[in-house]
């Protein structure tokens, strides 16, 4: 019985060795998710010195660049695992941790424990929220209608829910909005929010007529103007706009499972497109396509 010697074995190919290397694609949504991380602590930092409009701009920020990682990621075809996980611990960090560290150092401070032990759970309610979205992705009996609706509120809008007392003060200056017991009731309220059932809107997946395309536009122009001469008093209004909103998904949410249910057809494309990679709170806290 014979044996093939090992000595003849083929060699390796001679010349330089090839180093791995990655696409410049998947480093630049990573690299925008790190800025939302590093913007989200810095708020901290602000909050640490006082300094409470820049702690709340800073989130802002943070919630904005979380906003963009996702679609460049899609523009660039530069989805990964890693910048899945990456954006989802970034999340967590920037819109559960550091608002409630902000409003703890802000107000709740006066409550003693029982202030640390609501900033606590607004935090966790945060973390059971996208803990809730990774396991949702992996459903694959979820009707195409769907993507047009969060499972409660997302992460970012959390994160600006929770931190309105705050806003309203900087307009109005009244300190009932800074006072723990209004903080720790809005605060529970906003956590509850995070972890509901409650179905509201998904953006990312709307669609306008073409008729529409300029008074949009001038609406934006509108909306940048406003919120850089006007920035609280814009913000505001627009997460209260958001709160006033949710009855509306709820009922449009009930029609469409109704009509699924019934068997009927869609009512419009819109409800036959499927983005799985969606979450509000966590917009791109799953792999990006």
């Amino acid at each position: 019985m014979s044996e093939t010697p090992t000595d003849n074995a083929t060699p390796p190919p001679s010349g330089k060795c090839r180093i791995p290397v990655i696409s410049l694609n998947k480093l630049i949504p990573n690299v925008l998710t790190l800025m939302g991380l590093a913007s989200g602590l810095t708020s901290v930092r602000f909050a640490l010195q006082e300094q409470w409009e820049f702690a709340a701009m800073a989130v802002a920020v943070a919630a904005l660049l979380d906003a963009l990682d996702g679609r460049v990621a899609r523009l660039l075809k530069g989805a990964s695992k890693f910048g899945a996980e990456l954006d989802s611990l970034s999340d967590f960090v920037c819109f559960g941790v550091c608002p409630a560290l902000i409003l703890y150092l802000w107000a709740m401070q006066d409550a003693g424990r029982w202030g640390w032990i609501v900033c606590m759970l607004f935090a966790m309610c945060c973390g059971l929220r996208l803990a809730r979205f990774n396991v949702a992705l992996e459903d694959p009996n979820k009707p195409a209608w769907a993507s047009q609706f969060f499972t409660g509120v997302p992460a970012p809008a959390g994160a600006g829910l929770v931190l309105l007392p705050m806003i309203l003060s900087f307009i109005i200056s009244d300190d009932f909005f800074r006072s723990p017991g209004t903080v720790a009731i809005w605060e529970l309220a906003t956590g509850a929010l995070l972890i509901s059932t409650i179905p509201t809107f998904s953006f990312k997946t709307s669609k306008m007529p073409r008729t529409w395309f300029l008074p949009v536009m001038i609406g934006v122009a509108a909306a940048v103007t406003f919120i850089v001469s006007a920035p609280w008093w814009t913000l505001a209004f627009v997460l209260i706009i958001y709160i006033g909103l949710m009855p509306v998904s709820i009922k449009r949410f009930r029609r469409l499972r109704l009509r699924d249910e019934a068997g009927l057809p869609p009512e419009d494309e819109d409800e036959v497109e499927l983005d799985d990679y969606d979450d509000g709170g966590n917009a791109t806290s799953k792999p990006r396509p």
